[in-house]
């Protein structure tokens, strides 16, 4: 799974993002800072691994990066850390109809964790974990199993409120 991981995470060194929304600079750049931030607010590894793969899909897709990052994740993690990659920009983008569908749910409070490490992850002069290094706290003393594909599910409580798009 290290291995994995970091065959999805590194192709996003050099990615370049639009400055004006993204004056940290590359992708990878940026997700690692997002990663660091999950880390000092929750001990919840799978919002850790939402948070370091959150943007994948910026290495080979454009304006759908969120759906074809969780696709391109979709045999490695499990399926709560796949549907925050794949809806992590809804209340970015619909805001008013995602806050009414999730209202009140765990998946929303997880999503709205996210978002707000997603915005916070963008300082020039951060100091951030190298992937390498990330990967294997991510994987370190965790359960596996509830990081891997057969894992914990995706928000199984919610799924009448889930459908998002």
């Amino acid at each position: 799974m290290h291995q994995e991981l970091l065959d999805l995470l590194l192709p996003l060194d050099g990615v370049p993002q639009d400055p004006r929304w993204h004056p940290e600079g590359d992708a990878l750049f940026h997700s690692l800072q997002v990663f660091d931030l999950a880390r000092r607010e929750t001990a919840d590894r799978t919002l850790w691994a939402a948070a370091l793969l959150h943007d994948v899909g910026k290495a080979f897709a454009g304006a759908d990066h969120a759906e074809e990052g969780a696709d391109a994740l979709a045999d490695v993690v499990c399926p709560r850390v796949l549907w925050l990659v794949r809806h992590h920009l809804h209340l970015l983008r619909a805001p008013g109809p995602t806050k009414r569908r999730l209202r009140g749910t765990r998946a929303l409070a997880d999503l709205g964790r996210l978002r707000r490490w997603d915005l916070g992850g963008r300082s020039p002069a951060a100091v951030v974990t190298s992937p390498e290094a990330a990967v294997t706290i991510l994987l370190d003393g965790a359960d596996w199993t509830l990081l891997s594909i057969g894992g914990e599910p995706a928000y199984r409580d919610d799924l009448h409120k889930e459908r998002l798009a």
